[in-house]
C-alpha cells in the first residue's frame, strides 16, 4: 500500500479568483480519496507520498476589496468569482485569511472596471510567508501579470518557498 508522510504541504494562494476557488474545492472533496482506485478528476491521488489531504493552505493574498479580510473559505466566493460549486466540503472558515497583496499590472483593463481595489498598503509578504511556515506558493494571477509575478517572486526567494506559477508569463 502507499505509505504517507506524516507532514503537510503548506501553501499559500496569490490571486483568489477562480482558479484559486476551484483548487480550494478540489483539495477539500478530494482529502478522502482512495489512492487503490482510479479517481476521477485527478491523474495521482498519491503524489510521492503525499496524499491530497496533506495539502494545508496557509496564507492567501489578492487586492479585491471584497476578498481582502475575508477567510479564504469565504473569500472563494466573494467579487467577481463565478467558478462552478461543485462541493459543499468548504468550510466558510478555514483560518486562512485574505491578506492585501500587490497590485502592479495585476488589475488589468477590463477588471479594474468590476472591482474595487482594497484600500490600504500592500501586507509584508515576506514575513507573512516566513510566519505561516509556508512551503510552497501558487500564482493564480490574472493573465498578463508580468511585473506582479515578478515582483511576487522576488518575495517567495527571499521567504525561502517554492513557486508553482499558473499563469503563462515567462519567469
Amino acid at each position: 500500500g502507499a505509505r504517507y508522510q506524516t507532514e503537510k504541504v503548506r501553501v499559500a494562494i496569490v490571486g483568489v479568483g477562480n482558479c484559486a476557488s476551484s483548487f480550494v474545492q478540489g483539495v477539500e472533496y478530494y482529502k478522502d480519496a482512495d489512492p487503490g482506485q482510479a479517481v476521477p478528476g485527478l491523474m495521482h491521488v498519491d503524489l510521492g507520498g503525499y496524499h491530497v489531504r496533506d495539502i494545508e493552505f496557509t496564507a492567501a493574498f489578492d487586492i479585491d476589496a471584497d476578498k481582502v479580510g475575508k477567510d479564504l473559505g469565504e473569500a472563494i466566493w466573494a467579487g467577481q468569482n463565478n467558478t462552478m460549486r461543485f462541493t459543499d466540503k468548504v468550510p466558510e472558515k478555514l483560518g486562512v485569511p485574505v491578506h492585501r497583496g500587490m497590485t502592479h499590472d495585476g488589475l488589468g483593463k477590463y477588471l479594474k472596471e468590476k472591482i474595487q481595489k482594497a484600500p490600504g498598503e500592500t501586507d509584508d509578504i515576506v514575513k507573512i510567508l516566513k510566519e505561516t511556515k509556508t512551503d510552497v506558493v501558487v500564482s493564480y494571477l490574472p493573465v498578463g501579470s508580468e511585473q506582479a509575478t515578478k515582483w511576487y517572486v522576488e518575495q517567495i526567494l527571499e521567504a525561502g518557498c517554492g513557486f508553482v506559477n499558473c499563469i503563462p508569463v515567462f519567469i
